[in-house]
């Protein structure tokens, strides 16, 4: 069982981050964030990233984009996907209805950032370090 999705999105070089709004009770008000959120009914976990990421951005992925793939339990247990896209995928990007913008930049930057979700951040690290996974062909 898990609770939800997020998927770290290269385009080109860059990071696509979302900045979390100030509603009252959702976690990490104001905070750099990744797009994905919670799981809806028995759908899997590359098809809620997939749809958290249309939703959110207005960028349509397929399941062979999503290059990396990691269940994490803690501190909720959420599937965290990695897609490397062409830059120019940047120009697709709409911003939906969560959050208070978008934007691009560099991993390391987001690492570092002091309003970055420190346990994203850390997932984000071990993207950079391992690399996409070479896709299995049926």
């Amino acid at each position: 069982m898990f609770e939800g999705a997020k998927l770290i999105l290269f385009l080109g070089g860059e990071l696509l981050v979302l900045r979390r709004d100030h509603t009252p009770g959702i976690p990490w008000q104001g905070y750099l964030d990744l797009p994905g959120g919670g799981r809806e009914a028995e759908e899997t976990g590359e098809a809620c990233a997939l749809r958290e990421t249309r939703e959110e951005v207005g960028l349509c992925l397929e399941p062979e984009d999503l290059r990396w793939r990691r269940f994490y339990t803690a501190p909720r247990p959420v599937w965290f996907f990695a897609a490397w896209l062409p830059p120019e995928r940047a120009r697709g990007v709409i911003f939906g209805d969560e959050g208070v913008g978008w934007g691009l930049m560099a991993p390391d930057a987001y690492i570092a950032h002091a309003e970055a979700i420190p346990h994203f951040a850390e997932r984000v690290r071990t993207v950079l370090e391992e690399g996409p996974t070479p896709l299995r062909r049926a």
